[in-house]
């Protein structure tokens, strides 16, 4: 039995679908369990009081961790799992003592490695799907306003992140790997909207704010601490001069080029609309 966890989310949802798919046994950790739709099969728990009879791995989205660290980390090692593969972030590479991102994902790491003999880190790139945070945007308008124009990362597509996860739990990764997960081309922001655009059929432009500005909007969201705005701030400062490199990981894994971003934007499309 594989366990998900933040299975209604970004990746844990086409992870689940994935694993669905090929026979896999799954139980998808939701916080609304009786909400959530899940392929035929899937079994469902509630996160709060997390199920890991029978399960052998687990997937370990930072999110779940965060929400209830210890209760879950303590389930993990109880229930003998054999292999946890969590969803980390490519900014632990970073020197950045300071990154709170980093950081946080640095401690998922520890946390892994300190409750079950094997483990595998995805180490993602920027999502494609951070795209969705220009949605009011650009329904409202053809201008996207942001920071950094010219800083350039390389978007990752959720479905290739769950289908790299889908192997490190079923074994096909070994053990103590840290792939780092990009999509196939470093775009900047200004390029990003601009297929945007052209998928959607409107000439989006991205009008570069100063950081100050940037700072604030970030600040505005719930969910957005003085430490991760700064963090992120100054990691795309650093992707105008160095932009993100490609990784070969992805490819060498599953055997394909990561889907472009303008795959992920024209799966999305109807969000812009």
């Amino acid at each position: 039995m594989i366990l998900v966890t933040g299975a209604t989310g970004t990746v844990g949802r086409p992870l689940v679908a994935q694993l669905a798919a090929t026979g896999h046994a799954v139980r998808a950790l939701t916080r609304a369990p009786r909400d959530a739709r899940f392929p035929a099969g899937v079994e469902s728990c509630d996160s709060a009081s997390p199920d890991l009879d029978d399960v052998t791995a687990v997937f370990l989205n930072p999110a779940a961790l965060w929400q209830g660290e210890q209760t879950l980390l303590d389930a993990v090692r109880n229930a003998g799992v054999t292999r946890v593969v969590t969803l980390s972030s490519s900014s632990v590479l970073t020197g950045d003592s300071r990154h709170a991102v980093a950081n946080r994902h640095r401690e998922l790491e520890a946390a892994a490695e300190a409750v079950a003999p094997e483990f595998v880190h995805l180490r993602a790139d920027a999502f494609a799907a951070n795209a969705r945070q220009w949605i009011g945007q650009v329904r409202a308008g053809d201008t996207v306003a942001g920071p950094y124009a010219q800083a350039a990362t390389a978007p990752v597509h959720e479905d290739d992140i769950a289908a790299v996860a889908a192997r490190a739990l079923t074994g096909a990764i070994p053990s103590g790997e840290a792939p780092v997960l990009t999509g196939p081309q470093s775009l900047t922001f200004t390029e990003q909207v601009r297929i945007l655009g052209a998928v959607l059929g409107r000439p989006l432009r991205y009008e570069e704010i100063s950081h100050a500005a940037a700072r604030n909007a970030m600040l505005s969201n719930d969910w957005m601490t003085e430490e991760i705005a700064d963090s992120l701030l100054r990691y795309f400062a650093s992707c105008v001069e160095t932009p993100t490199p490609v990784s070969p990981d992805l490819e060498r894994i599953l055997g394909r080029r990561g889907r472009a971003f303008e795959d992920w934007a024209a799966g999305a499309a109807g969000e812009f609309r």
